[in-house]
């Protein structure tokens, strides 16, 4: 026979059609096996720990112990143990209310009246840069996205750039980093047996840096430690940065509510930009307006050329196009609100030092009832360190027993939230404290 001839029989027409009917079969099959099983493309994907800081508070709230504490988190409680909202955020949010304001989006720098705000906030109404249009602004998603946006920055511009973070340095800070694709390396600040600043290491690995590293420098109320340079060793910092052609990255969090004056918990970048020295830094009003829900927060580059900052903000706009397109815009009007006002700034003020007031008041209640029940063991570093936290030099274990025993919930690194402490608790934890020094 024509093996050419149309319908002819071959051995490799029916290889041909048993392939076809045992492929139709086989993906039959693995539709079926595919339904039946539920499987996932995402199934290898590996479970994530807990989140050092925000996990804490997961882990306290399935406690059902009527003495817990949860000292983990950085949010101001009043003495009864309950949120706080400022009385002028009330009272800017009644006159947002007022006039009607839209919901449309934002420009991608953030709102305007805001970034004006902001850098008039950090710098001073006096600043040659801000004067000279050397700064550039953009309003970003509270202090974790204005670094983050920070971050891409240096990624992108100043490639194969070293990023120097204290040790130890706030929790969120190695992650927002890396994600950024940066590599990040850690300078001495914490002197575990002095339970203080430990300037002379602090000053040793910045000097070894390879020159022009980013060296991410805490503003004010160092998180977690508490443990603030003065401003004689500010002043050598600036200097060896300046020697060294460092970039400083500040990270702002707390101004005005470390020490309930603003223009004191502003004074390191301010005397840098004094000095001509870059930087950029991070905002956040989480904590000096109590808008943590609102992320509201700026990144600001402090530069010696109003041309360099034009391109610059450029750049930072793009970026933040990237990310998140353009910035929540009832924060912002907040924080405007609050600051065009002579008036309400001033109500600010005064609640900020109610605030910092209330946690310096904590400090001392607690510093007292250590005491009485270990008189042999210096608890200064309680009442001398600043802000939000006290870094206790407890051990892991020690935390654990905290936390096991007294349903006390902290970092694991011994830091305390005290701005959620109460002062009628401050004898149970000074218990918890004494028993996991002494027995653990």
């Amino acid at each position: 026979f024509d093996r050419n001839q149309p319908g002819c029989i071959t051995s490799a027409n029916v290889a041909m059609a048993m392939s076809r009917t045992l492929s139709a079969r086989t993906s039959r099959y693995v539709r079926a096996c595919a339904t039946s099983v539920r499987g996932s493309r995402m199934q290898d994907v590996p479970q994530a720990p807990p989140d050092p800081i925000l996990g804490v508070t997961e882990a306290f709230r399935k406690d059902d112990s009527a003495d817990k504490l949860n000292l983990g988190v950085g949010a101001y409680r009043t003495e009864e143990g309950k949120p706080m909202v400022l009385r002028v955020v009330r009272k800017a949010e009644q006159q947002m209310l007022e006039k009607n304001l839209n919901k449309e989006y934002l420009p991608i720098q953030g709102l305007a009246d805001f970034c004006n705000c902001t850098v008039e906030l950090l710098l001073g109404n006096n600043s040659k840069a801000v004067q000279e249009k050397r700064v550039s602004t953009v309003q970003s998603l509270s202090g974790t996205g204005s670094l983050r946006v920070g971050a891409a920055f240096i990624e992108k511009f100043l490639p194969g750039t070293t990023i120097y973070l204290s040790d130890p340095t706030w929790g969120n800070h190695k992650n927002i980093f890396a994600d950024a694709g940066l590599e990040w390396k850690t300078y001495r600040y914490f002197d575990p047996k002095t339970i203080g600043l430990d300037f002379a290491g602090m000053m040793e690995d910045i000097q070894s840096a390879p020159d022009g590293s980013v060296i991410v420098l805490h503003g004010c109320a160092h998180n977690p430690t508490g443990i603030d340079p003065t401003m004689e060793q500010w002043t050598q910092i600036a200097d060896l940065v300046e020697k060294k052609g460092h970039l400083p990255f500040f990270d702002v969090a707390y101004q005005g509510f470390a020490t309930g004056d603003l223009d004191k918990d502003a004074a390191a970048p301010r005397f840098f930009e004094e000095r001509g020295i870059e930087f950029m830094c991070a905002q956040s009003y989480s904590k000096n307006l109590g808008l943590y829900a609102e992320r509201v927060g700026a990144l600001n580059l402090v530069l010696n050329s109003s041309e360099a900052a034009t391109r610059s903000l450029s750049q930072l706009k793009r970026i933040a196009r990237a990310i998140y397109s353009n910035p929540p815009v009832h924060g912002a009007s907040i924080v405007a609100e609050v600051m065009s006002s002579p008036e309400m700034f001033g109500e600010w003020k005064a609640e900020m030092q109610e605030m910092s007031g209330r946690i310096m008041q904590v400090r001392s209640y607690l510093f007292e009832e250590l005491k009485k029940r270990m008189p042999e063991k210096d608890w200064s570093f309680v009442v001398n360190q600043i802000g939000m936290f006290s870094f206790t030099g407890l051990s892991p274990a020690q935390v654990e027993n905290m936390t096991n025993k007294w349903h006390v919930y902290m970092t694991k690194d011994g830091r305390i939230s005290l701005a959620g402490l109460s002062i009628s608790k401050c004898g149970y934890l000074a218990d918890a404290i004494v028993d996991s020094f002494k027995n653990h």
